[in-house]
């Protein structure tokens, strides 16, 4: 048996909430709402710029910049009536830090805090559904809890 999964049945949440403090227990004792029709999140993890130097003589030489805490782009399928993505098209209105949640099937959980960048949607063809694809900026490092 292989340590991978798949995808199915990861789900996203949102709060409006902080938390106390930003380890598991202070994203826990938060509230979530889930964000329903998620059809893909995306990438999620923090990467570093790359500063090179290159002397005239001698290798390049490569150090980690600054880091990037990443962002989510998920692709949902536009529903007015689901309140995480009401929650998530009032974050995109607001320059607030948001709290999200993202449990994988295994049960291991991911928290960040993020402002979201827009909310637009997305009408293709007449056998199409709205879709919606909101840019998560994440702001703070990804917590991570391994499942149980």
């Amino acid at each position: 048996m292989t340590g991978s999964i798949t995808a199915a049945g990861t789900s996203l949440s949102i709060s409006a909430g902080a938390p106390a403090t930003e380890d598991a227990a202070g994203y826990a004792a938060l509230t979530y709402t889930e964000i329903g029709q998620i059809e893909k999140l995306g990438a999620l993890g923090a990467s570093y710029s790359k500063i090179e130097f290159k002397p005239l003589k001698g290798p390049t030489q490569k150090h980690k910049g600054g880091i990037d805490y990443g962002s989510l782009q998920p692709s949902l399928a536009h529903d007015d009536s689901d309140a995480g993505q009401t929650l998530l098209r009032t974050a995109s209105d607001s320059n607030n830090l948001y709290a999200f949640k993202v449990v994988y099937p295994d049960g291991a959980i991911r928290y960040f805090r993020g402002r979201v960048f827009g909310y637009p949607e997305s009408v293709d063809g007449s056998e199409s559904i709205i879709m919606a694809n909101p840019t998560v900026e994440i702001d703070t490092k990804v917590v991570k809890v391994a499942a149980p």
